[in-house]
């Protein structure tokens, strides 16, 4: 990886004590002209031996504005000189401990009202917050106090009011523990089928039926909301929760949040038209999306949803895989000092590149369908002002383009696939946006399940397999040596304890692998990584899991998270991968622990449902009707895949699959699964077992009868 050196010393100055930590983010910091410490003891001791505050800041690898703070603060010799005088400071790679960040980006939501990295924190030697924020310029300017004002002040208030500062302190350390605690006390009136119409109809409120997604600018993909939509729709067979799925994907394909010429999406997208992306590419969001897009495909039989996932898992496999079969965490948004520079053109630029490869009618014919003018559409976010510069957007759909072109859909994805292809390679000779090729276990889960639940859907094998070879990297090298999951691996080292969220992700990823490939190792490997979830996670007085370990001592506060963020909550993951290893084990203490879950959230999750749509999404699969369907046969046998193509594509959000080999896998299953024992081809043909909580009907070896079982 080509790593930034920072403009405040270059590559013969000093570095400092960053330069040697695995952390793509850390590295970048490494010749800042600030004496950084990592966190950890060290600087915790330095502290409280020169009486110093800590001056925290938390950010990550491909985060734009942590870029603008660092090469305007950190990298300005008379900013570091303060910082270093009054302070010790530390930097923190959000990616490699979510644990620490949340706890601090909850106290900045508490103080400020607001969060967001890079996240700027002070806070006493022992870890008490008592002052926070996110950016700072390096001067104060348009009512934004700067590095320059900010730092003298907090250093004047530790030295001449510290008993202040310590009450304030005191005061964020009880209101996070308050707020944490009243977590699991308010009361529910028992989650049902109400919660999740009241979860439904909040969406529909902030929909926007215009563009798609739901509430105004800024918008999210969210592909969790998008999921539980989908399964609402199921049950219901409410036409609208539907439309809004498939409105919403539609339009994110279509807007520049959409990388129209290397594919994956963006994080996010500034506008209310998906337009104007930040245009970092994070590894979750793509597995999300996919998955999202995966089950609509299933619901719709659409061919625009199955391309979304296909053009997904295209980027991901060129861009985002490691030669190890992990997947890096993300791209950067900057690259030539600036952000979005990769991905942006000017209509000189696009013509000149099109012109000679595909022809002046070509050119104007791509510049119609992805919105090229004269004068662009891309504002400098900073400035506001326009570059000249257009980001690449759809401008309606291959109808819409055929109509306008006078050409068929077909000769339209031609045409499309061709000036894709040349623009692809021009911009490949553009310096590349960082790569911060960290591989993260949870968010590897997440592209594990993606392309599980991708490659059972379809019968794609490049999918599964590319989810075996992920499952396999991640449990033999992200081991850690005295048992259990370690969080990061990078350049060759894993380090890093792991936490909730890695094992809640890989959990709900090796059921998803399991169902694609039926191997029962991957079953096994499940009921492996619950037994050390709960082991290391659960919360005996309350119930639910902690995001961190007891053992672990750095953290100032345990937190157990159910707010859906980006990604789905911790709580809410484990909820429904534990419903799922249940069902498909028969295990009722997995069952029994995803109630718990449920029980220790009802409060907070009824009296606000659209903000815990994973959550929505295990209770669905509580509720039921659910069921499990035993197909008794070898897995290459003709008919064996005639039982399992008829069930494998559709769309069945609480119907759990087994398949029951001959041999050694028989064995397996008898010991994960034993509930199958006994069940076996009927007359020599494949046969399926369905099941509705454990009781099981007459077996049938015609693929039509079995399908009538289940509806």
């Amino acid at each position: 990886m080509t790593e930034p050196v920072g403009v405040g010393g270059g590559p013969d100055a000093t570095p400092n004590r960053l330069l040697g930590a695995s952390s793509p983010y850390l590295r970048q910091h490494a010749y800042n002209p600030v004496d950084w410490y990592p966190w950890g003891e060290e600087a915790f001791e330095k502290a409280r031996a020169e009486d110093r505050p800590i001056f925290l800041s938390i950010g990550y690898a491909t985060c734009h504005w942590c870029h603008v703070m660092a090469h305007e603060s950190f990298e300005d010799p008379a900013v570091a000189s303060l910082l270093n005088d009054g302070f010790v400071s530390i930097k923190l790679d959000r990616e490699e401990r979510p644990d620490v960040d949340s706890v601090y980006m909850t106290v900045c939501q508490l103080m400020t009202g607001h969060g967001g990295w890079p996240l700027t924190v002070a806070m006493t030697p022992d870890r008490r917050p008592f002052f926070a924020g996110t950016y700072f310029p390096r001067e104060s300017r348009h009512g934004r106090m700067g590095m320059l004002d900010l730092v003298p002040r907090l250093s004047a208030l530790w030295n001449d009011r510290r008993s202040d500062l310590e009450a304030s302190a005191d005061a964020a350390v009880e209101a996070i523990r308050e707020l944490e605690g009243r977590g699991g006390e308010e009361a529910g009136g028992g989650e049902g089928e109400e919660t999740l119409k009241r979860g439904y109809e909040e969406l529909r409120g902030r929909y926007d039926p215009q563009q798609g997604g739901f509430g105004r600018a800024p918008k999210f993909p969210t592909p969790h909301n998008l999921m539980f939509l989908l399964r609402w729709h199921d049950r219901t067979g409410e036409p609208a929760a539907l439309e809004m799925v498939e409105k919403t994907l539609t339009m994110m394909r279509r807007g520049g949040v959409f990388d129209h010429i290397g594919s994956g999406f963006h994080r996010y997208s500034t506008d209310a038209r998906w337009l104007l992306p930040h245009f970092e590419k994070m590894l979750y969001d793509q597995a999300l999306i996919a998955m999202a897009a995966t089950e609509t495909w299933q619901v719709t039989r659409d061919d625009r949803y199955r391309r979304i996932v296909d053009e997904i898992f295209e980027y991901v496999s060129r861009d985002l895989t490691d030669e190890t079969g992990g997947f890096c965490s993300a791209e950067d948004a900057d690259s030539e000092g600036r952000e979005g520079a990769f991905y942006v053109w000017t209509r000189e630029e696009f013509d000149r590149v099109l012109e000679p490869s595909v022809g002046r009618d070509e050119a104007a014919f791509a510049r119609d369908a992805f919105g090229v003018q004269n004068r662009g559409n891309f504002a400098d976010e900073a400035t506001g002002e326009m570059t000249g510069e257009n980001i690449i957007h759809r401008r309606g759909s291959r109808a819409d383009l055929a109509v306008r072109s006078g050409s068929t859909e077909a000769e339209v994805g031609d045409r499309l696939e061709a000036i894709r292809d040349a623009l692809f390679e021009a911009r490949e000779k553009r310096p590349r946006p960082l790569l911060d090729d960290k591989i993260l276990t949870d968010w590897n889960g997440l592209m594990i399940a993606a392309l599980a639940s991708a490659g059972r859907a379809f019968g794609d094998r490049r999918y599964t397999v590319a989810a075996e070879a992920a499952a396999r990297f991640i449990l033999d090298r992200l081991a850690g040596d005295e048992g259990g999951l370690l969080h990061r691996y990078r350049a060759g080292t894993a380090g890093i304890r792991a936490g909730a969220a890695d094992y809640a992700y890989l959990l709900w990823g090796l059921i998803e692998l399991y169902g694609a490939t039926f191997e029962p190792e991957w079953l096994e490997r499940s009921g492996d990584l619950a037994v050390a979830l709960m082991e290391e996670f659960w919360d005996h007085d309350r119930g639910g899991l902690f995001t961190s370990a007891a053992d672990v001592d750095d953290v100032l506060v345990r937190q157990r998270e159910i707010y859906d963020g980006a990604t789905p909550s911790v709580n809410a993951t484990a909820r429904y991968a534990l419903a799922r290893l249940s069902q498909l084990t028969g295990n009722p203490e997995w069952a029994s622990r995803s109630a718990a879950i449920g029980d220790a959230f009802a409060g907070v999750v009824e009296r606000n449902p659209s903000a815990h749509t994973m959550s929505l999404v295990a209770l669905d699969l509580a509720l039921g009707p659910s069921h499990e369907v035993v197909i008794a046969g070898d897995r290459g046998a003709t008919d064996t895949g005639v039982l399992l193509a008829t069930i494998e594509g559709r769309f069945r959000p609480r119907t759990g699959v087994l398949l029951r080999p001959s041999g050694e896998g028989a064995k397996v299953l008898d010991r994960v699964a034993p509930f199958t024992r006994g069940q076996s081809p009927v007359g020599g043909a494949a046969a399926a077992y369905v099941c509705s909580e454990f009781a099981c009907q007459r077996p049938t070896t015609d693929a039509s009868e079995m399908v009538t079982l289940l509806d």
